[in-house]
C-alpha cells in the first residue's frame, strides 16, 4: 500500500496521480450475470486524460461546470476525472430510473442544469438518447455529448488546482425542498476522505476493501466509497443500484466473494435484503469479513438491524458490524459515527415527553431510537433552539455541525448559504438531542407532524404500518395539515399498497392501519389514502418527499406513474430525438444569421 501521509494529497488530482502510480487498487464492476470487469487506477487516469484533452478541444475552460449523467461504469469515472483534469467542475446527476415519471425527471434535470449553468452534459449513449427534452429546456451551450462524440484532443491542458478551488457540485437530497447545488472545495473533500480513512486501519496483512451498490451521483457512494479507496490504493467493488434493487442477493454475494470489509447502505437496503433474498440465492456465502455495515442517509431502524443480524448470522454476519452514522451533502458526507468496535446503541424514550415537551426521557415502553454516535475527529456537533442557543442534553433542538469538510456554500445562492452557514457552523435542518454524549435524531425540522401542540416524528408513524399485511414496506408518508374550517391540524397518512394485493386485503387495510398507528404512537389518523405502488414522490437517492407528497395530494395531483410499455418508451425516444433536431436547427439558423 502506498504511504498516504507521505503523498500528502491536497486535491483530488493529487489523489488520482498518487493512486495511478501505485501497483495496487482499482475499480471492479459487477454485471448482472456476476461477471467482473476490473480497471486499475492507472487505467482510470489514462482514460481520464483522453477525456480531458477532448474537453479542452471542445472549448471547455477552467471553472466550467460539466454535468455527468451516467449509470455505474467506467465511463462515469473517465468523465469525472477527465473533467477535473481539464480544470472544470463535475456535477454528477442521476440518470432516468423512474421511466413512468419522465416528464417530472426532465423538468427537474433541466432546472439542475440551469442552476449550475452547465457548459456541456456528458452522458452514456443510452441515457443521451432520452435526454432531449431536458437538454432543450436547459440549453447548455455545448449540448449533450457522449465521450465518443467529443472532438479528439492531442493533449491534456496544464491546469493549476488549489485546495480551496471548487472541486465538485453535488445536489442535496431535496426531501423537503427542491435540491440545492452544494459547492465543495478540494480541501473539503480531502478533509472528509481523511476523516473516513482514519477508521480503516490498513496493515500489510489486512487491507480493507469496500463493496458498494450506492449511486455514484450521491455523496455516500462517491465521496464515501470512491475517494477513500483512491486515497488508500484500495480495490472498490461496484454494483449498479438498479441491479441491487432487482436482485439484492448480488450485494451479499459480492461481499462474500471479494471479502468486503466495508459496505454502507441506507436502512431500506437492509430491509430489502430481509424481504427479497431467498436462502437458495445465498447458499454458501461467507459474510465474516464484513466489519463495518454502515447505516446512514435515512433513519437507522433498530428492529431492521436486529432482524438483519439474526437472519444472516448463520452466514457469518456479526451484529457488531452495524454502524449507524449521520451526515449530509452540505458536510461532504459524514459528521458522526457510532462505535465501530461494539454493537449499535439504541434506547427507548417516552413518547409524550418527546411530543409535548421536546425532552428525551428513557422509558422502556417508549419510542426506540438508535444512536448515530459522536462527531468524527476534527468535527463538532451542538443542539440549539430556534435562536441558535445551545440547549441542555436531553432536549430536542436543531442539529448544528462544524468540521473541515463543510461546503463553501450553495452554488451562486448567497441568501440560502447565509441561512445555512453561520460562523463556521452548519444548520443541518435536522432535529435531535444528545444523550450520554451521543447524538440521536428525531427527524427533519420541516417534516415534523404537529397535532394539538405536540410534535411527532413522521418516521415513527410510517413505521407503524410497515408490518400491516398489504402495505408496501417503506412506502408510507405521514404529514399534518389544517383542513379548511377545522379546529386543528389533522394527520393524513398516504400509503402505497403492495403489488398483487387482494380485494379483501385492500378493504381491511384502512382499519388495520389506523389501529396500528393508534397502538404504536397513540394518535388517531384523520385521513388515510391508499395509493398504487410507485405513487409517492422520492428524491434521486430514494428518500420520500413528504412535503411534496402532501402538496400533490391536497392539489388532487398525486397520481401513480404511467405504465412503462415499449410503445411509451418508443414515444419518449421519438420526442427526445425531435427535441435534439429542433436544437440543431435553431443552432444552424443562428449560425447563418
Amino acid at each position: 500500500m502506498a504511504d498516504l501521509s507521505a503523498r500528502n494529497p491536497e486535491t483530488l488530482l493529487d489523489l488520482l496521480a498518487g493512486a495511478s502510480d501505485a501497483s495496487e487498487g482499482g475499480l471492479r464492476f459487477i454485471a448482472r450475470d456476476e461477471s467482473a470487469t476490473e480497471h486499475n487506477w492507472g487505467n482510470v487516469r489514462k482514460r481520464a486524460q483522453i477525456v480531458a484533452g477532448s474537453l479542452a478541444a471542445s472549448g471547455v475552460v477552467t471553472g466550467d461546470r460539466i454535468a455527468l449523467i451516467y449509470p455505474t461504469g467506467i465511463e462515469f469515472f473517465a468523465a469525472l476525472f477527465g473533467t477535473l483534469l481539464a480544470g472544470a467542475v463535475p456535477v454528477p446527476l442521476y440518470p432516468p430510473v423512474r421511466l413512468g415519471r419522465l416528464d417530472e425527471y426532465f423538468r427537474r434535470t433541466a432546472r439542475m442544469l440551469e442552476l449550475v449553468r452547465a457548459r456541456v452534459v456528458l452522458a452514456e449513449s443510452r441515457v443521451q438518447r432520452i435526454l432531449g427534452q431536458a437538454i432543450a429546456l436547459a440549453r447548455p451551450p455545448l449540448g449533450c455529448k457522449t465521450l465518443d462524440q467529443l472532438p479528439k484532443g492531442s493533449s491534456i491542458p496544464a491546469v493549476s488546482v488549489q485546495p480551496d478551488d471548487l472541486a465538485l457540485v453535488q445536489y442535496s437530497s431535496g426531501t423537503t425542498v427542491d435540491p440545492k447545488p452544494v459547492a465543495l472545495s478540494h480541501r473539503a473533500i480531502i478533509g472528509q476522505m481523511g476523516a473516513l480513512n482514519r477508521f480503516w486501519s490498513d496493515t500489510p496483512e489486512h487491507k480493507h476493501s469496500c463493496v458498494s451498490w450506492l449511486p455514484l451521483y450521491h455523496d455516500m457512494g462517491l465521496i464515501g466509497c470512491v475517494f477513500p479507496a483512491l486515497a488508500r490504493d484500495a480495490s472498490l467493488t461496484l454494483i449498479g443500484p438498479e441491479l441491487f434493487i432487482a436482485r439484492p442477493a448480488l450485494w451479499l454475494r459480492a461481499l462474500s466473494k471479494y471479502r468486503g470489509t466495508i459496505s454502507p447502505a441506507p436502512n431500506f437496503g437492509y430491509a430489502l435484503c430481509l424481504s427479497r433474498i431467498s436462502d437458495e440465492e445465498i447458499e454458501g456465502i461467507d459474510l465474516s469479513a464484513w466489519e463495518a455495515a454502515l447505516n446512514g442517509a435515512e433513519a437507522a431502524v433498530p428492529a431492521t438491524m436486529r432482524a438483519f443480524a439474526a437472519r444472516f448470522a448463520r452466514y457469518g454476519f456479526r451484529a457488531e458490524a452495524f454502524t449507524p452514522v449521520y451526515g449530509l451533502s452540505e458536510a461532504a458526507l459524514a459528521v458522526t459515527f457510532s462505535n465501530l468496535a461494539g454493537p449499535f446503541v439504541a434506547h427507548r424514550f417516552d413518547r409524550e415527553a418527546l411530543a409535548r415537551l421536546g425532552v428525551a426521557r428513557v422509558d422502556e415502553e417508549g419510542r426506540e431510537i438508535a444512536s448515530v454516535g459522536r462527531p468524527l475527529p476534527g468535527y463538532s456537533v451542538r443542539v440549539a433552539d430556534e435562536n441558535g442557543m445551545a440547549v441542555p442534553e436531553g432536549t430536542i433542538g436543531r442539529v448544528w455541525a462544524s468540521g473541515p469538510s463543510l461546503m463553501t456554500g450553495y452554488l451562486d445562492q448567497p441568501e440560502a448559504t447565509e441561512r445555512a452557514l453561520r460562523d463556521g457552523w452548519l444548520d443541518t435542518g435536522d432535529l435531535g438531542f444528545l444523550h450520554r454524549g451521543d447524538l440521536y435524531l428525531t427527524g427533519r425540522a420541516k417534516d415534523v407532524v404537529i397535532l394539538r401542540g405536540r410534535n411527532y416524528a413522521p418516521e415513527e408513524i410510517e413505521r407503524a404500518v410497515d408490518s400491516v399485511p398489504g402495505v408496501r414496506t417503506g412506502c408510507a408518508v405521514a404529514a399534518s395539515y389544517l383542513p379548511e374550517g377545522a379546529d386543528g391540524e389533522e394527520l393524513v397518512l398516504l400509503i402505497e399498497t403492495a403489488r398483487g394485493i387482494s380485494p379483501e386485503q385492500r378493504a381491511a387495510l384502512p382499519r388495520a392501519c389506523r389501529d396500528a398507528v393508534l397502538g404504536a404512537v397513540g394518535i388517531p389518523v384523520g385521513e388515510l389514502v391508499l395509493l398504487a405502488p410507485g405513487t409517492l414522490p422520492r428524491t434521486s437517492s430514494g428518500k420520500l418527499r413528504r412535503g411534496e407528497a402532501l402538496r400533490l395530494h391536497l392539489a388532487g395531483e398525486l397520481a401513480p406513474p404511467e405504465k412503462v410499455t415499449p410503445l411509451r418508451l418508443a414515444g419518449a425516444l421519438a420526442r427526445s430525438g425531435l427535441a435534439y433536431a429542433r436544437l440543431r436547427l435553431k443552432k444552424k439558423v443562428r449560425a447563418h444569421g
